[in-house]
């Protein structure tokens, strides 16, 4: 079995679209979709409700920071996070609201655990973004679900893998986009698989990772989309010049 993984989709439906479509032209026939679908992007509504249909056929989902602000947002607004979840809130039905709030945190299938941040404390919503948060994030993982031989994550909005090597400490490796890795069960792995909707590593195209579960080969993926029409997206709903400008410069 293919499985795409899709994170931080950012309300950036053309981003998603693209990604989709790119995993199902390379055999995907399942979906793990690990948070953040609204926040920042133009079209909240319209992911959300592809989000939905995705998991009523199966897919995997669980909910990110930013779908947790959407469904109650801050009273004051500080920053465009912020204020971008008070717009979000008002262009979603109640159903949708609904459908953030009912996600979990984390979920747990075969010998895979899937959360937006990391599995040490979901909530609080830590960055894994080094061997040390890496390794306490694997460690929780596997005190939650004995099994767990992967843990797949995003929020960071990079694309990254560790595992657990020989002298029973987590290296780093490097991915290269579009390069199959053998990721063996004999070891421990975590990924963060980037973000759909708003990559902030100075490349502007989209991000997903392709997990092979029988040959267990992970593929970290950059997909080119229609950035301009993303881009108009958050213009009309005037939530930020920013939130549109930073999608064509990848950060």
């Amino acid at each position: 079995m293919k499985l795409a993984l899709l994170s931080d989709v950012h309300a950036n439906l053309q981003a998603f679209a693209a990604c989709i479509a790119h995993a199902r032209g390379v055999g995907a026939t399942q979906f793990a979709l690990l948070g953040d679908f609204v926040g920042y992007g133009g079209e909240p509504a319209a992911v959300v409700e592809r989000i939905m249909d995705l998991v009523e056929d199966g897919a995997i989902a669980v909910r990110g920071n930013h779908d947790a602000l959407a469904v109650q947002p801050p009273a004051q607004t500080r920053v465009l996070g912020e204020l971008s979840a008070a717009w979000t809130h008002a262009q979603l039905s109640p159903a949708q609201r609904d459908f953030l709030a009912s996600l979990p945190l984390l979920q747990t299938r075969d010998d895979g655990l899937f959360v937006h941040a990391s599995a040490e404390a979901p909530a609080r919503w830590t960055y894994v973004d080094d061997v040390h948060s890496a390794t306490r994030s694997l460690l929780a993982a596997q005190a939650l679900h004995s099994q767990t031989r992967f843990v797949f994550g995003g929020h960071v909005h990079r694309q990254s893998l560790y595992y657990l090597g020989g002298t029973n400490r987590l290296m780093a490796f490097e991915p290269t986009p579009g390069i199959s890795i053998p990721t063996p069960r004999h070891r421990s792995w975590l990924a963060t698989v980037g973000s759909v909707g708003q990559p902030r590593d100075g490349l502007a195209d989209a991000m997903y990772a392709l997990f092979d579960t029988d040959a267990a080969r992970l593929a970290f993926q950059r997909v080119p989309y229609d950035i301009d029409a993303a881009m108009r997206a958050i213009r009309r709903a005037g939530v930020d010049e920013y939130a549109a400008k930073r999608l064509a410069l990848g950060r």
